[in-house]
């Protein structure tokens, strides 16, 4: 049986350097239907060279004009937060997660309490860092954009061969944001068939169309950037739910899980009721007892009270057992 995927609210840098407002940014996405939360722990130096080169600068894009240093330097989630971020997270019940970048930062979350670790998909090729959080025992997520099939068999073999037992792929358009267009979201039960793992969808589109459709492939996860308000502009604001976005996608992935229902076909109480209103054998000329039935007798028509219309040949040339008048739904019980 499907069950609803787990929501993750990404928060990224949308706290725009406030610890503050990570904390309400935490509660609001509870309170709107995440079920987890997860940030990203790295340092502009763990990430690039602070460079002005050419390949060092963004050209394109929501972040076009500023170098990767500048961008991931305004972006970041700082280390030192982690410990009160996960603080705060024990003490409200919340479920925080974060995305490592570098051996140092997987440190600094142990020293924190990090319950699991993702992999964004930009680190898919970086196997050291894989198999450093995967040594940790804990649950892993891996984000797969931009990836080939032998890069994420490499991953995965890198995880498992270095003790990870629960690991969930994420298909990912690593596009920011995502045209809707460009996914595959059948990589989902793909990943699930060829790796024996869970899978779900890293969207970074707008929109929870997608993430229906993901749902109803048996997504175990969908991972969405969010924030308070898209017009204040913070860093990932362009491709970021709002509350109610969020309680959108709660309640449109979860409805999609519950009209899956079961291989099978099933009435509810209230179709039941509702087939009275079918049709049905009705008897439109009246019979003496012992007069055979015709077709000339019977007439299908709403409502559904009489024989139904498949099962007639079982009475037709048949004789009334006492003397019936029309019209009234045809039984039966009345013909011998």
């Amino acid at each position: 049986m499907v069950r609803r995927p787990e929501i993750v609210a990404e928060l990224s840098g949308n706290h725009d350097g406030s610890l503050k407002r990570a904390f309400r940014l935490m509660d609001l996405a509870v309170a709107n239907g995440a079920d987890a939360i997860k940030i990203q722990t790295y340092t502009e130096d763990s990430l690039t060279l602070d460079s002005t080169r050419p390949e060092f600068m963004i050209t394109g894009g929501l972040w076009k004009g500023q170098t990767l240093y500048d961008l991931y330097k305004m972006a970041k989630t700082p280390r030192e937060w982690m410990k009160p971020m996960f603080e705060y997270a024990s003490d409200k019940g919340i479920s925080l997660f974060s995305s490592p970048f570098s051996l140092e930062d997987v440190d600094v979350l142990e020293k924190a309490g990090c319950p699991r670790y993702k992999i964004a998909s930009f680190e898919l090729n970086y196997p050291e860092l894989i198999a450093y959080c995967a040594r940790t025992g804990k649950p892993l997520v891996i984000s797969t954009g931009l990836a080939t099939l032998e890069e994420v068999d490499l991953a995965v073999s890198t995880a498992r061969d270095n003790g990870c037992t629960d690991l969930t792929l994420l298909h990912c358009e690593s596009r920011y944001p995502a045209d809707p267009r460009t996914f595959n979201l059948n990589t989902i039960p793909f990943f699930k068939e060829r790796y024996g793992c869970k899978a779900g969808l890293s969207d970074h589109a707008l929109g929870d169309a997608l993430d229906v459709a993901a749902a109803v492939l048996g997504a175990d996860m969908i991972e969405k950037h969010f924030t308070d308000d898209r017009s204040l502009g913070s860093v990932d604001a362009a491709f970021s739910m709002e509350p109610q976005d969020l309680q959108a996608l709660r309640r449109d992935t979860e409805n999609a899980v519950l009209s899956l229902g079961t291989k099978e076909i099933r009435l509810m109480p209230e179709d039941i009721e509702n087939r009275k209103g079918r049709r049905s054998a009705y008897l439109v000329r009246p019979l003496k007892k012992g007069e055979v039935l015709s077709l000339d007798h019977i007439r299908i028509v709403r409502p559904g009270l009489g024989m139904e219309p498949y099962l007639i040949s079982e009475v037709l040339g048949k004789r009334a057992l006492t003397d019936l008048d029309a019209p009234q739904p045809l039984e039966r019980r009345f013909f011998s």
